[in-house]
């Protein structure tokens, strides 16, 4: 019974193949619109997780000053700069930390031969290659005798090493930065852009100890930075308050006042931005999805017209026979047919447009299954409840005042 009801379905709508087509429109883009918005949605999620996560894992920022917001918008206070002794005490005394990195920076012109390249160029240990999870390609670390002393040397980005050196391996080559001559010891593997655009390859590594000597003229030793490592597996929400209780208390600040520091934990970066990305995917979803609804009174409307046009053959079979029922399946099953229909034209149509949008954005092509399967049932669902009225309003025709139709 069931069978007949499908293949007398299909039969109706092939009869009338460009208004079924037409029918089915509203439910092929809802579907489409959901399936696109999810996936692109999951493959922008998962880009960002992983370009933040580029930053390093396990890591916190510490930074003097604090962000202030205005009508200008946003800019930092001046505050105290940090300094060897505020670095071992992070190491030290706060469980938790595994390493504590040292930064400063400058932008600076960095030149080899008649090429020349505008780039930042850091004072760190070896300490920031750990907490950066950022190994080496080629060449050496910094020396003992390089970081005590503030030897001439550097470590080069990809970035860097591309735009003045090509192709060439640049271990061993001399460069300057500005006026200042140092010699190429490594070249760091390539890590990308960060979550925030950033081109991470785009720097110059140099010992603390040069950097403040030769290029800041910071000859306190001041640090405008820390990179604090931390054990993985660790309650990264309890280390950063350790770090910000130690540095409250090693900074005298008063209990009420503002801190004159700023944590940043990365971690928390990429829930806030995930948990963002997923509220915004879920929105769009759910915006799309109206367009089901919008095909399912397609759908309807033109099940009304159906019943209109046919109510002679539903008074001839009434009167030979067919219960109401029969009747009602016939129509119900045509809406399902065509809502269903309308489903996997949907479905196909989402997954194609979302690779082609996934490639053209450059984000992951991560299609949810779940979802797929959802927006299948869902129109069927729609099939039923917006198929429901016309199929009923077909079985409960008289037979005779049917037959009499013209």
């Amino acid at each position: 019974m069931q069978w007949n009801a499908i293949t007398l379905a299909l039969a109706a709508i092939r009869r009338n193949l460009m208004r079924s087509s037409l029918t089915v429109l509203g439910i092929v883009i809802g579907v489409a619109a959901v399936i696109v918005m999810v996936t692109l949605g999951n493959g922008a999620t998962a880009r960002v997780t992983t370009e933040i996560s580029s930053l390093g894992t396990n890591m916190m920022m510490v930074m003097p000053g604090q962000e202030r917001f205005g009508m200008g918008g946003g800019t930092r206070e001046q505050a105290r700069l940090f300094d060897a002794s505020d670095m071992e005490a992070l190491r030290d005394e706060v469980p938790g930390v595994s390493v504590v990195a040292p930064t400063a920076s400058k932008s600076m012109q960095v030149i080899y031969g008649n090429t020349n390249w505008s780039t930042s160029v850091y004072g760190t240990t070896n300490d920031y290659m750990k907490v950066r999870n950022w190994p080496i390609a080629s060449g050496r670390d910094f020396s003992d005798a390089e970081l005590a002393s503030g030897g001439a040397v550097c470590i080069i980005g990809a970035t860097v090493r591309k735009e003045l050196f090509g192709d060439l391996d640049p271990v061993g080559s001399n460069i300057r930065l500005q006026s200042i001559s140092c010699q190429v010891i490594a070249v760091l593997q390539t890590k990308g852009q960060s979550g925030m655009g950033m081109d991470q390859d785009d720097l110059v590594l140099t010992p603390l100890r040069m950097f403040q000597r030769r290029i800041s003229g910071n000859r306190d030793r001041y640090i405008s930075g820390l990179l604090v490592g931390t054990h993985a597996g660790s309650d990264s929400s309890k280390v950063r308050a350790d770090v910000e209780l130690l540095l409250r208390q090693r900074r005298k600040i008063e209990p009420g006042a503002d801190d004159d520091f700023m944590v940043r934990d990365p971690q928390e970066l990429i829930s806030t931005l995930t948990g963002t990305t997923r509220l915004l995917t879920m929105l769009l979803g759910a915006v799309a999805a109206v367009s089901l609804l919008v095909g399912g009174i397609g759908i309807m409307n033109i099940m009304l017209v159906s019943v209109t046009e046919r109510t002679r053959e539903i008074g001839i079979r009434l009167a030979i026979g067919a219960f109401e029922q029969d009747v009602m399946t016939q129509f119900l099953v045509e809406a399902v047919v065509l809502s269903s229909l309308g489903g996997l034209m949907g479905v196909t149509a989402g997954l194609a447009a979302s690779y082609i949008g996934a490639h053209a954005l450059e984000v992951a092509f991560l299609p949810d299954i779940k979802i797929i399967v959802v927006s299948c049932v869902f129109s069927a669902f729609v099939g039923i409840l917006f198929g429901f009225f016309p199929a009923r309003k077909a079985a409960q025709l008289d037979p005779i005042e049917a037959l009499r139709h013209e």
